[in-house]
């Protein structure tokens, strides 16, 4: 492995999958660790921490955008992370005692865990099975990995985590990355005094002629409701319609009594529906079984619910997503990638509609019009799910067939699918229901100042338009879209990626224009040990920060459980700051 992969790889282990999972084995962390990469100190979004009794430490684990030299996945069904470099294959399953090594069992001291959320996985052993030469300094806390090659640069490359999922993944991320999803949708104790708000003319807090207070009774207050991830309906739930609606009116009478006054639910999880389609099948969320009716609609009778308490509902979409797994199996005869797999392209564990054939495109457009046609709701959302954020997706041949407009450079030639589809999807909602608000929540760093000098002052590893290839800068100067919801799942002063930042940034990027900022918060990393996330008090400094721009008109929170869930007393904090 060369050494610029492999410091790319050891700056993309430091960071967390942007992925709502669920929780699960705990390790409380020790205090703050530095990791230094030949010479270099590495910035994590996560505190790495030591297991008790064994002296082993753990580091989080994130999606590695294309390009870091390794592919890794994580795959929530079996509870096992895969991790690929040149001619190496690492297999970690959660909880277990040994590691597959190509094909070979080695034995572990500690074993790939969740914690607070989060993958993490044992350094010395990953480190070490990279090539990298790992080193401890208990005394001084800082552990010390060499490539052999002393004194060159990073470049700061290191990654702000992500959809999600990234991510996130957040993904999500996103937003199910958030996810998980690696977007909307993302996984991931002292209180934590924040900075002065953005020194920027419109952050500034003396610059009171530029503060706009906002309503709390007319902003935007919105909960993502995860299908994927968990958030409804439960497992216990699947198979009876009448679990799921008890559920489902308990979900929204908690989330009412915080303050939430929208919802945004995942309809459309995996080329699947809630509701009876004559394109795609019904989701076996409902059922455990993928085509199977549910004997109910329930799309209808969330939007009812929703509507009778006063609660807007926005119908989310995972555009591009066909199979949170790798294979066709389980998936029903009328899943697309039965139906068409010339369309399907593998991406690590998952599979993809892409993006990059029309009548792929035309076809999700499709299956989104069918809710806008058919129901009340007053939005579509889609999350980050575009083109994937790590791996390799093999589209070449796509490339030379469908590029009418003789785009030379790929990367421009995904833009332009991408924008193709939003432009296209924006004028069928508007052409049929000029009501229905269009949205998308990107990942939170659309481009970092080092690669163009109008981004963000951040040092992320992965961004919207570089590696989902979402140029949403041109969706929102062209209005394709009704509203934003970049994912900010960063606390404020966040050294990679400070929410602060992001929220000047973007809430300049929509400035004279008509399209409305909502910002995706992260009450899921609440009491986790990533910087800044101690206490719950965050999210309100995030809030009250975020008065100081009128351009941001609301906020959602990734996720509905992770919100009912509580952390911290973050209810409480915030009915007070709804003044409910």
């Amino acid at each position: 492995m060369n050494r610029k992969k492999i410091v790319a790889l050891a700056a993309g282990l430091l960071l967390a999958v942007q992925t709502a999972i669920v929780p699960g084995v705990q390790a409380a962390p020790t205090g703050d660790i530095q990791i230094i990469l030949d010479g270099q100190s590495l910035q994590s979004d996560a505190s790495p921490y030591i297991v008790q009794g064994s002296n082993v430490t753990m580091v989080p684990l994130r999606v590695i955008s294309e390009g870091l030299g390794a592919q890794v996945n994580w795959s929530g069904s079996s509870g096992t992370v895969t991790i690929t470099a040149q001619n190496k294959n690492i297999s970690m399953e959660n909880g277990a005692q040994s590691a597959t090594v190509n094909g070979k069992s080695v034995r572990l001291d500690a074993s790939a865990r969740m914690t607070s959320g989060r993958v993490m996985v044992p350094l010395r052993f990953v480190g070490e099975e990279l090539g990298l030469k790992v080193d401890w300094q208990a005394s001084e806390r800082v552990i010390t990995l060499s490539s052999g090659k002393e004194g060159v640069s990073t470049g700061g490359n290191t990654s702000a985590g992500s959809s999600g999922s990234i991510s996130d993944t957040s993904a999500s991320s996103n937003q199910d990355r958030v996810s998980t999803d690696q977007g909307a949708i993302d996984d991931e104790q002292a209180v934590v005094t924040s900075p002065s708000t953005s020194t920027s003319e419109e952050g500034s807090s003396s610059s009171q002629a530029n503060v706009v207070q906002v309503k709390a009774s007319t902003s935007m207050r919105g909960a993502w409701i995860s299908t994927i991830n968990g958030d409804w309906p439960s497992s216990a739930a699947r198979s009876s319609s009448d679990k799921q609606k008890q559920e489902f009116t308990k979900m929204l009478d908690d989330l009412q009594g915080m303050g939430i006054n929208a919802v945004f639910v995942q309809v459309r999880a995996s080329g699947d529906a809630l509701y009876p389609s004559s394109l795609v099948p019904w989701s076996k969320y409902l059922t455990n079984t993928q085509g199977k009716n549910p004997g109910y609609d329930p799309l209808k009778f969330m939007i009812s619910e929703s509507h009778k308490r006063g609660m807007e509902f926005h119908a989310w979409f995972n555009p591009f997503r066909a199979n949170s797994t790798g294979t066709t199996s389980g998936l029903a005869a009328n899943h697309v990638a039965n139906q068409h797999p010339d369309w399907i392209v593998k991406n690590g564990s998952q599979l993809y509609i892409n993006p990059g054939i029309p009548a792929a495109r035309q076809h999700v457009i499709a299956a989104i019009m069918e809710v806008v046609n058919g129901y009340d709701i007053d939005g579509v959302h889609l999350d980050d799910y575009f083109y994937p954020y790590s791996g390799t997706f093999d589209d070449d041949a796509t490339f030379r067939a469908y590029n009418a407009n003789k785009i030379s450079n790929k990367g421009d030639w995904r833009r332009d699918n991408v924008n193709s589809f939003v432009r296209d999807l924006g004028k069928s909602i508007h052409g049929s229901k000029s009501k229905v608000q269009f949205g998308i929540s990107p990942f939170g760093v659309w481009r970092n100042k080092s690669q163009d000098l109008t981004g963000s002052d951040t040092k992320a590893g992965v961004t919207a338009y570089d590696t989902t290839f979402a140029d949403v800068r041109t969706w929102i100067n062209k209005e394709w879209i009704d509203y934003v919801a970049p994912q900010i799942y960063w606390s404020i002063g966040f050294p990679a990626a400070g929410y602060d930042k992001l929220v000047a940034w973007w809430s300049n990027e929509v400035k004279n224009t008509d399209v409305k900022l909502y910002i995706g918060h992260s009450p899921y990393k609440i009491g986790t040990p990533e910087k800044g996330w101690q206490t719950a008090q965050e999210l309100i400094k995030q809030l009250e920060l975020n008065e100081n721009y009128k351009q941001v008109r609301g906020d959602i929170y990734f996720s509905a459980q992770h919100l009912r869930k509580n952390p911290y007393g973050l209810i409480q904090l915030l009915q007070n700051y709804y003044q409910m």
